[in-house]
């Protein structure tokens, strides 16, 4: 990894930090592209890892596209309509796919604006919370594209159809309290306070049994997608393994001695 995304950890919480403030943190360049799906594949690996943090540096949580970059005709932007299509699928579109696959729940701490591909990434993670300086927009047509990093599917399903046709097709920006009001987001704070709230959300998700956390996450990934009777089964399965495992027997005997769980991961 680059210093473009700075990780952390502390006490089973990793912090990710798009780190190119100057640019406004876009995500399109092929080392940043590179740096999340690594990112999301060490998060899936380590199993110490209990929930995940992504914010931005800076004033912007990301810009999305480095408009330079699109003016130039370079990196995933450069060559002809093939070449560009090849580079969307080999390049933003695999940072969707590994956000929306990651299997720690994950937060998004959103520093500042959060346009195109950065409103998009805010929307594959698992909650949203908001600096009062947060804007959200869906502002592709704005620059004469649409969303090639998969927008247009995961929008709908975090805000509904009338309020996600609204912000694509107008491009206008959101604003934090309107984006809580919406559903966008679950929390907005004051700038100063965003992190602190941030760790606080994840320590109380933390808290819980690692494995029974990326199961219940990969539940409602399935649900997205999936009948009823298809998440039912995949439940029934998942519950059969969670029964045997030593971290549901350590929460039963804590809720009945009333005292505070130790659960190891296993």
């Amino acid at each position: 990894m680059t210093d473009r995304l700075l990780i952390s950890q502390e006490d089973g919480i990793a912090i990710l930090t798009l780190n190119q403030p100057e640019l406004r943190n876009p995500i399109t360049d092929a080392e940043m592209i590179g740096d999340i799906c690594a990112a999301m594949e060490w998060l899936n690996n380590d199993q110490s890892i209990r929930c995940a943090i992504l914010t931005g540096a800076g004033k912007a949580f990301s810009s999305g596209g480095n408009l330079k970059h699109m003016r130039d005709k370079e990196g995933i932007f450069a060559g002809d309509a093939i070449a560009v299509r090849n580079a969307y699928r080999a390049g933003i579109q695999r940072v969707a796919k590994a956000v929306w696959s990651v299997e720690v729940p994950m937060i998004a701490a959103v520093n500042g604006p959060a346009y195109g591909a950065g409103c998009d990434l805010t929307l594959f993670c698992d909650i949203r919370i908001a600096s009062e300086t947060a804007t959200f927009a869906e502002n592709f047509v704005n620059v004469g594209i649409i969303s090639g990093d998969g927008g247009a599917w995961i929008l709908p399903r975090q805000v509904g159809l009338s309020r996600a046709a609204e912000m694509a097709f107008t491009a206008d920006p959101v604003d934090a309290r309107t984006a809580l009001e919406w559903g966008l987001v679950s929390r907005v704070t004051p700038p100063d306070e965003l992190m602190d709230a941030a760790m606080e959300l994840a320590r109380r998700i933390a808290r819980n049994p690692p494995r029974q956390l990326r199961l219940t996450k990969r539940l409602m990934r399935e649900g997205t997608v999936s009948t009823l009777g298809q998440v039912l089964e995949l439940s029934a399965a998942y519950q059969g393994a969670a029964h045997q495992t030593s971290d549901h027997a350590e929460a039963v005997a804590a809720l009945l001695e009333r005292r505070d769980a130790r659960f190891k991961g296993d």
